[in-house]
C-alpha cells in the first residue's frame, strides 16, 4: 500500500514537473515575442514619450519575474492547496467535530487575504515603476560619463541615482513589512487551529467515540497546518503580485501604436528609376494639441535634382525625412515618389528602395560585414569596392579586414569614419533617392570634404536631399529649399537667393559669415 502510494506521488510529481516546464516556458515565450514585436513596431512618437528606462524596465525585471519567479511561486500555490485539501480531509475524517470551527476560520482567512492582495498588489505596482528611472537614469548618466566628468558633475549624478534608489528601496521595504504582518496573523491563526483540533480531541476522547489512531493522526496534521495555510496565503498574494508584471507586459502589447507594414499598392523591383519627389499639401503633427511641424508643405523636386534643405532650429527640415520615409504619417496631403504615392507602400518597400546618411551614425554591435550589408545581399568583392569608394580600405585592413569588430555603437571607428560607413551602406543599396540629415554637422573640415567629394561622384545622377548644417555645403545645389515655421518659406538656386537682401537665405548665409555664390554659378 505504502509502495502504491509512493509510486503514484512519484508519477504525479514528475508530471507536475514536466507540465510546469513546458507550460510556463511556452507561455513566457509567447510574451516575450509579442512584446518584443510590438516595441520593434512601436512608432516613433511613442519613442520620443517614453523614457528608455521604463522599456528596459519591461524586458529586464518585469520578464524576470515571468519566466522565473512566477511559475515557481505558481508551482508552490498549486501544491500546497492540494496539500491543504488533502489535510483537511484526513483532519475532518479523524475529528468530524472540527468543521463547526473551520468554517469561521475560512472566513477570517478570506477577509485577511483580501485585504493583504490589494496592499501587496499596489506595493508591486510601485516598486516595478520606480525601478523605471534607476534604468533611465544609469543609461543616460553612461552615455554622457565624459561631460559628466568634464563638468565636474559627478557627485550630483550620484546623489540622484542615490535618491532614486532610495525610493525604489522603501517600496520593497513596505513590501516586505507587509509580508511579515500577514506571516505574524497567520501563525496567530494556526495556533487557534491546533488548539480547537486538541480540545475538540480531548472532548471526542471524553465520549470514548471514534477511532484513538484517526485522532492522533488528526493532530499530527493539524501540528503542520499552521506553515501550509500560511504558505498558501504567501504564495496566493505573491503570485497575485507577481501578475503585476505580466500586466505590465501586456499593457505594452496592446497600448503601443503600432506602424501599418502592409501596403495596397505594388511597384516594380526597381523603383523609384527616376527619383521625382513631389509633396502635395503634406501637413503633419507629432501629438494632439502641438503645431504643424509641417504646415500645408508643397513643392516639386525633378529627377536626379541636387537639393539642400535650410531653416532654423523647429523650421521643419528633419520633419521632411521623417515624413519622407513614413517614421511620421501625414496628417493630411501626401507624397509621391515616380507619382506613386508613399502612403499606399508598405513600409518595407518605401524604406529600402531610399538611402539616408543620418546625423548621429549608428552602427551595430557586430563586424564590418554585417554594418555594411546586414541582410548578406553583396559579396565581399562589392563590400571592398565601396569602402575604396568611401576612403575607409586602409582602416578596415588595419583593423583586421571585413570581419574586424567595429565595437559598441562603432567606437573603434571615429565619427568621421562612422559618417563615411554610412555612406558606404548608401552606396550599397543603388537606392535613386539620398537623404542626407546634417551628416558633416560634428566631423572635421577634411571628412566633411571626403564625404561631399564622394556624394558628388558617386550620387551625381542620383537625386539628393542635404540637411545643411554648414551651409557652403550645398551652396553648389541646384536649388535650395528654406523651411520656415514648418513651411516652405524659399525654393530656388542658391545664387538668386543668396542676391535677394530680403530674402531668409541671405540672412542665413551672413550671420554664418559665408560669402554668397557669384551668379554664374
Amino acid at each position: 500500500m505504502y509502495g502504491g502510494i509512493a509510486g503514484v506521488n512519484t508519477i504525479f510529481s514528475a508530471l507536475r514537473a514536466l507540465l510546469f516546464a513546458f507550460g510556463t516556458v511556452r507561455a513566457a515565450t509567447v510574451i516575450h515575442e509579442r512584446l518584443l514585436q510590438h516595441v520593434l513596431r512601436g512608432t516613433v512618437s511613442f519613442f520620443d514619450s517614453t523614457p528608455i528606462g521604463r522599456i528596459i524596465n519591461r524586458f529586464s525585471s518585469d520578464l524576470y519575474c515571468v519566466d522565473d519567479f512566477l511559475p515557481f511561486i505558481l508551482n508552490i500555490f498549486l501544491a500546497n492547496v492540494f496539500g491543504l485539501l488533502g489535510m483537511l480531509v484526513m483532519i475532518t475524517y479523524g475529528l468530524p467535530l472540527i468543521l463547526p470551527v473551520l468554517l469561521p476560520l475560512a472566513v477570517l482567512y478570506y477577509y485577511m487575504q483580501r485585504f493583504y492582495r490589494h496592499t501587496s498588489r499596489e506595493l508591486k505596482r510601485l516598486h516595478s515603476i520606480t525601478l523605471s528611472p534607476i534604468y533611465s537614469h544609469f543609461s543616460e548618466t553612461l552615455t554622457g560619463l565624459s561631460t559628466i566628468r568634464a563638468t565636474r558633475h559627478a557627485d550630483r549624478f550620484a546623489e540622484e541615482c542615490e535618491s532614486r534608489m532610495e525610493l525604489n528601496q522603501r517600496c520593497l521595504f513596505s513590501s516586505n513589512s507587509a509580508v511579515q504582518w500577514l506571516d505574524i496573523r497567520l501563525q496567530m491563526i494556526g495556533v487557534m487551529v491546533v488548539t480547537a483540533i486538541a480540545i475538540i480531541a480531548l472532548i471526542q476522547h471524553q465520549r470514548s467515540s471514534g477511532d484513538p489512531g484517526l485522532v492522533g493522526l488528526s493532530l499530527s496534521y493539524a501540528l503542520s497546518i499552521t506553515g501550509l495555510l500560511s504558505g498558501l496565503i504567501s504564495s496566493f498574494t505573491q503570485m497575485e503580485a507577481m501578475m503585476v508584471s505580466v500586466e505590465r507586459a501586456e499593457e505594452y502589447s496592446t497600448t503601443i501604436p503600432s506602424e501599418p507594414t502592409q501596403g495596397s499598392v505594388t511597384v516594380q523591383p526597381h523603383w523609384p528609376e527616376r527619383g521625382h519627389i513631389e509633396f502635395r499639401h503634406a501637413t503633419l503633427c507629432y501629438r494632439p494639441g502641438l503645431p504643424n511641424a509641417l504646415d500645408g508643405v508643397s513643392f516639386t523636386i525633378r529627377a536626379g535634382e541636387k537639393i539642400g534643405v535650410v531653416g532654423r532650429t523647429g523650421s521643419g527640415k528633419s520633419t521632411l525625412f521623417l515624413a519622407l520615409f513614413r517614421m511620421m504619417e501625414l496628417n493630411s496631403g501626401s507624397i509621391l515618389i515616380d507619382d506613386v504615392s508613399t502612403q499606399g507602400l508598405s513600409l518595407d518597400v518605401l524604406r529600402s528602395r531610399l538611402a539616408i546618411i543620418p546625423q548621429d551614425a549608428f552602427l551595430l554591435t557586430g563586424n564590418v560585414r554585417q554594418n555594411l550589408d546586414p541582410l548578406s545581399y553583396h559579396n565581399d568583392a562589392e563590400l571592398l569596392d565601396v569602402l575604396k569608394q568611401c576612403h575607409l580600405t586602409e582602416q578596415v585592413s588595419r583593423m583586421g579586414g571585413l570581419d574586424s569588430d567595429v565595437g559598441e555603437r562603432g567606437k573603434n571607428f571615429s565619427l568621421g569614419q562612422r559618417q563615411l560607413v554610412c555612406l558606404a551602406r548608401a552606396l550599397l543599396t543603388d537606392a535613386k533617392i539620398l537623404c542626407i540629415d546634417e551628416a558633416t554637422a560634428s566631423v572635421d573640415h577634411q571628412t566633411d570634404h571626403l564625404l561631399q567629394g564622394t556624394i558628388r561622384e558617386k550620387f551625381w545622377e542620383r537625386t539628393v536631399l542635404t540637411i545643411a548644417h554648414r551651409l557652403h555645403t550645398i551652396m553648389d545645389s541646384d536649388r535650395v529649399l528654406v523651411m520656415h515655421a514648418g513651411k516652405v518659406a524659399e525654393f530656388d538656386s542658391p545664387a538668386i537667393l543668396s542676391s535677394n537682401k530680403n530674402s531668409h537665405f541671405y540672412r542665413l548665409i551672413h550671420s554664418a559669415n559665408l560669402e554668397a555664390p557669384d551668379n554664374g554659378q
